[in-house]
């Protein structure tokens, strides 16, 4: 498959390189054993939604994954990923972003663009028996369903939680109730968000409501926080989905912490202290 070329580092702080696998060994990236490593992060949304895609297809023994550290911290996992950017990249200098996917056999960057790699993991990775994440007849509900996970939740709940955002924060807090209240009339009467075959929108949801648990809601009032505890199906849901090994077994919640602490600069409201669902109930979630 063509590949788009990498963004320099002098015009981009970020570089972004979106080559693709393909399907056979015709492409220049092709689905083999041990040819490639991922490196992500759990301290992310970016980061997670990798690891339950890759848990869920069951790729633990065919495509390895390097564990980045939370941020601040650098340490030599994320050196040898800076170094894959370098050698893909001349003269990079700029930030060794994860999720990201490297080729051993050329020691290169393939891709760090997330929706690309989450289709990829799914359409070219699978392991035999597990679940077919994205199928032909969905892919476009789950494509509008992330767009309303991040737009509608992550978005909605950020604006919404900022001190000077005024009416706009009100009618974000609006945009979330609603979307809320959508998914938890669609889990209500199923077992997933599609249906009753768990897909790729689960894992944008579940990792939707994980963000907006552990890190948006920090930044919101207690009024705001219970109407959003108000959707009993929807969190239900995600307590379901927690004791899975795939979900529960990705989430560090010391290390979601610690990176909103590194990166968040909004103030602490009255909502920090209502917690909404308690993940550490789940026996896979580490704490620490």
């Amino acid at each position: 498959m063509p590949a788009t070329t990498p963004t320099p580092a002098h015009e981009s702080a970020r570089c972004l390189v979106r080559e693709r696998i393909g399907s056979d060994a015709k492409s220049g990236h092709y689905p083999v054993p041990h040819r490639y490593r991922l490196h992500l992060s759990l301290s992310c949304a970016d980061g997670l939604r990798v690891a339950i895609t890759h848990a869920l297809l069951g790729l633990a023994d065919t495509l390895p994954v390097t564990l980045l550290p939370a941020p601040p911290d650098e340490g030599p996992e994320r050196a040898a990923l800076r170094a894959a950017y370098q050698a893909t990249v001349h003269g990079y200098q700029g930030p060794a972003s994860s999720p990201a996917l490297t080729d051993s056999w050329t020691g290169r960057l393939v891709s760090n663009h997330v929706p690309d790699l989450l289709v990829d993991l799914s359409l070219r990775f699978r392991a035999a028996g597990r679940p077919e994440l994205r199928p032909a007849g969905l892919a476009a509900e789950i494509d509008a369903l992330t767009v309303r996970c991040e737009r509608d939740i992550a978005e909605a709940a950020q604006l919404a939680g900022e001190a000077d955002a005024g009416a706009a924060g009100e009618r974000a807090l609006d945009v979330l109730l609603a979307t809320l209240a959508e998914f938890d009339r669609r889990v209500a009467g199923s077992s997933f968000v599609l249906g009753e075959t768990l897909t790729a929108a689960d894992v944008e949801l579940w990792v939707a409501l994980v963000r907006l648990d552990t890190a948006h809601r920090c930044h919101l009032g207690a009024d705001a926080v219970h109407r959003i505890a108000g959707h009993p199906a929807l969190w239900a849901y995600a307590r379901r989905l927690c004791a899975l090994p795939a979900f529960g077994g990705q989430l560090r919640l010391a290390e979601l912490a610690r990176a909103h602490e590194h990166c968040c600069r909004g103030l602490e409201a009255a909502g920090a202290a209502v917690q909404i669902v308690d993940w550490t109930a789940a026996p896979h979630v580490l704490t620490r």
